[in-house]
């Protein structure tokens, strides 16, 4: 039996390596606002949309002036990523979630519900997960753990028998904190600490190798 009994994976950075595409509207959002922002990079690893947007406009906006913005930005983010989206998918991961498809598959995620049905149902990948969850299906988001713990619930799996795919620190840490082990994908950070193995993406033969060896049940 596999070490591993599911697999749970981000979306940015690990489905889709979307963090340039991500930074490039938020500045053209910010300046139809007028304004500029040279830490986009730095606010964004990880964190929930509604977050960013008070870290950019502050934290006196109401709910529903954080909810225009976070919508009007992502809905641009959408529309540029549309005619590249199979293009800037993880390289190996459409290869990966078939190979192990007989698997269990969660994904966990702080986007906004609508950019993780673009993504899943635009390059149909959807069938591969039978859980999804996202930021705001839980009161806490990354860093903490719910987003995780809820996907390993729907799935009906411990969290410490899961194996989480993840791009950021901030996604490392609510893996961690699920008690799940942790594989990081370089496309956006190139070192994270606490993860079991760093690989470049879903081509890498590292990862391959060390699911051979830490999981009998490994696919092929």
């Amino acid at each position: 039996m596999s070490q591993f009994s599911a697999f749970l994976f981000d979306l940015d950075g690990v489905v889709l390596d979307s963090m340039q595409l991500h930074i490039d509207a938020w500045q053209f959002y910010l300046k139809f606002q007028g304004l500029t922002d040279d830490r986009l990079s730095e606010r964004m690893h990880g964190k929930r949309n509604d977050d960013i947007v008070r870290e950019i406009f502050g934290e006196s906006l109401s709910a529903e002036e954080v909810f225009r913005h976070g919508a009007a930005k992502e809905a641009l983010f959408r529309e540029m990523m549309r005619p590249h989206l199979e293009d800037k998918l993880v390289p190996g991961i459409r290869t990966f979630l078939e190979s192990w498809k007989s698997k269990p598959m969660g994904l966990g995620s702080n986007a906004e519900p609508p950019n993780v049905s673009f993504v899943l149902d635009g390059a149909k990948l959807r069938q591969y997960f039978q859980a999804v969850v996202d930021g705001h299906q839980v009161q806490r988001a990354k860093p903490d753990p719910d987003v995780y713990l809820k996907a390993a619930a729907q799935l009906g799996v411990e969290p410490r028998n899961c194996l989480v795919f993840e791009d950021s620190m901030t996604g490392v840490t609510a893996g961690l904190r699920a008690g799940a082990k942790v594989i990081g994908i370089a496309t956006t950070e190139k070192e994270l600490s606490g993860v079991e193995l760093m690989v470049n993406d879903f081509n890498d033969p590292a990862l391959q190798a060390w699911l051979e060896t830490n999981s009998p049940g490994a696919q092929t």
